[in-house]
């Protein structure tokens, strides 16, 4: 057991037995998942009908004997108070808790077991070792962070623990990037983790420079992509100029992985802790639902993610063929600064936090200092809340920044479902001014 997993397991997160659970499953379902998930998968319905309220009271009054008679659980249906979807009897301090990002317009809080997220992170430790990473390999990570003093310090610590070295996100800038390239000169960095839109971003400014990745940092293995759509183009830029490999990972905040591209390039799901299955929505279109396998504290089953994507199964295993999901653009500030557009995911936290009332949201930059916040709301911001926007622009973006609420009955969706969070209505950069060429990743 590592520092990681030993920090985990001093908060009482049962590591061990989690990565002997994870290998008992893969190893009673070596010949095909399929009677071992229809077992599991009633055991978590039965207990959340009996122990869980909410969902109770989402069925009805008689469990039905068909998995397809189970009502789809919605984004919508889990923007409430927490402590109505929790099971009776359970306590927050049993419990992990987080929110979700909003990629999908539809922001919450969510819950898992501590069980639950131990298994999370099993699964994991089983998918990176086939890189031959760990949970402690060091990480160049490309993700945000929380600016206020409880929530970095936070994540720091976190960063510390896991031997990760953060690049955020919020500026990527020329010189930012140039203050980037110096880090992996200096460090053995072994794989970079993060947002598809930023690492491309990175991968174009060195490009630009002539620069290789795995030259400068040659301890490098591979680079792990997540949160956004990876492209075929997106691909070709990353291992031209990181010099190692792409590996694709799939997830959701409130499920953890959900499938992890392999060495031979086939993203393998993760069958082990979640069942997936896909319904046809009215458009033609394949949405997915996921059903959490062993999340005792929350009901995500026939849970709608919200992505469209296309899965086939071999020997008894699913896998991802492909997902339609979200792509973002970037903001670009008068100052020239340039931020990944899930940077408006830190910016609308705080509201997200306190107020409760934010059902579906998009940010749209409309000029260069101008970004509006279209809302389907319960209620009307107070002017408290609004304030909180424009501090958190303040903060992760730039001062004077113009903010425009926009109350809206609805959000138009693509054609997969998604939500794209943020977009510019402005012609996007190109890292380095890299032959002109947009960034739309």
């Amino acid at each position: 057991m590592n520092l990681f997993e030993l920090a985990f397991s001093l908060q009482g997160y049962p590591m061990s037995r989690a990565r002997r659970l994870l290998c008992d499953i893969q190893q009673s379902a070596a010949k095909g998942y399929e009677a071992w998930q229809h077992a599991r998968r009633w055991e978590i319905v039965r207990y959340h009908y009996q122990n869980n309220p909410f969902y109770r009271a989402k069925i009805g009054s008689r469990l039905p004997s068909e998995w397809d008679s189970l009502p789809v659980i919605t984004k919508a249906d889990l923007q409430q108070p927490l402590c109505k979807l929790l099971p009776v009897g359970i306590t927050r301090r049993q419990l992990y808790t987080a929110s979700t990002s909003g990629s999908s317009g539809h922001p919450f809080y969510f819950a898992k077991d501590k069980l639950c997220h131990a298994l999370s992170w099993a699964l994991v430790r089983d998918r990176y070792a086939q890189y031959s990473l760990t949970t402690t390999s060091k990480q160049a990570r490309f993700y945000g962070i929380p600016l206020d003093p409880k929530g970095y310090l936070t994540e720091k610590v976190k960063d510390r623990i896991a031997n990760r070295v953060r690049f955020p996100v919020f500026d990527l800038s020329t010189e930012v990037l140039r203050q980037y390239e110096r880090r992996f000169r200096r460090r053995g960095f072994e794989y970079v983790y993060g947002y598809t839109s930023s690492i491309v971003y990175f991968a174009r400014y060195l490009l630009d420079r002539g620069v290789v990745l795995k030259d400068i940092c040659p301890t490098l293995r591979v680079c792990i992509v997540t949160s956004e759509v990876c492209t075929p183009e997106d691909r070709k830029i990353i291992e031209t100029a990181f010099g190692v490999r792409v590996a694709n990972e799939y997830g959701a905040s409130e499920l953890g992985v959900l499938a992890f591209e392999r060495p031979d390039g086939e993203m393998v799901c993760s069958d082990e802790i979640t069942f997936f299955e896909i319904a046809r929505r009215e458009n033609g279109e394949n949405s997915l639902l996921c059903t959490s396998l062993f999340n005792k504290a929350f009901p995500l089953i026939r849970y709608e993610l919200g992505d469209c994507v296309e899965l086939f199964e071999r020997r008894g295993r699913k896998y991802v063929r492909s997902i339609d999901g979200r792509v973002n653009d970037f903001a670009v500030l008068p100052s020239g600064r340039v931020a990944a557009g899930l940077t408006f995911y830190y910016v609308s936290r705080r509201i997200l936090e306190s107020s409760g009332c934010l059902r579906e949201f998009i940010v749209r930059q409309t000029r260069p200092d101008t970004f509006v916040f279209d809302v389907v709301s319960d209620r009307r911001l107070t002017d408290r809340e609004i304030g909180g926007i424009r501090a958190g622009m303040d903060r992760y973006l730039e001062p004077g920044l113009a903010l425009e609420v926009n109350y809206v009955d609805h959000i138009r969706r693509e054609g997969s479902g998604k939500i794209k969070h943020f977009f510019s209505e402005l012609a996007q950069p190109a890292a380095g001014g890299i032959h002109g060429q947009s960034v739309v990743a």
